[in-house]
């Protein structure tokens, strides 16, 4: 059997805001591969995605808290604020990309927006001369609903932007925000002596 200690004498948060991870070293939290110091390391993949998935079912207006049961002492000088600072760094960081990325979308979406509008005033315009030059004609209808046709289709790529692509980035991006922001609390699994021998 074992026990477990907490690093720090601050109580554990209460369960409402609560993500709770269980592992057997703090490596399995950051990337392996990352060869920045600690402080700067990114997240490991699973870890993220586990903590962002958590985060979701959390109550939006609660503080999210990381309480990590670790296997294995880190053996760092004040591991708990050095871990803290590392996670909250990281999701700084994905909330600065996801800002940058929602500034781009916006950006792409304001130019394919004038794009599509000059093109359907083309269209408008292309489908009114034909019907002055050939009059009502079957052949001239069709072209100038054909013109219509593609002028508004012109406008999808603005339209899905700016109605469904935008809020969904905009939503990741508090969620990271949030996260930047999350407390860290320690608890070490102590093995008993009986179980030890």
């Amino acid at each position: 059997m074992g026990v477990e200690r907490s690093s720090s004498s601050d109580p554990v948060p209460a369960a409402g805001g609560l993500i709770e991870v269980r592992i057997r070293e703090l490596g399995q939290l950051f990337n392996s591969m990352d060869p920045s110091p600690f402080h700067e390391k990114e997240l490991d993949p699973d870890a993220e995605d586990y903590i962002v998935g958590s985060a979701k079912e959390l109550p939006t207006q609660s503080p999210a808290s990381l309480l990590v049961h670790l296997d294995q002492p880190a053996e760092l000088p004040d591991e708990e604020r050095i871990v803290q600072e590392a996670i909250r760094a990281h999701f700084a960081r994905q909330s600065e990309r996801l800002r940058r990325d929602l500034r781009d979308l916006l950006r792409r979406g304001w130019k394919s927006l004038a794009i599509g509008l000059v093109f359907l005033a083309a269209c408008v315009a292309g489908g009114e001369s034909i019907m002055r030059h050939m009059g009502e004609r079957p052949l001239a209808t069709a072209l100038r609903e054909s013109l219509l046709v593609g002028g508004w289709v012109a406008m999808w790529r603005p339209m899905e932007i700016f109605l469904y692509d935008w809020w969904p980035i905009l939503s990741e991006r508090r969620l990271h925000d949030r996260l930047s922001r999350i407390s860290v609390r320690i608890v070490h699994r102590i093995m008993s002596a009986a179980h030890s021998s």
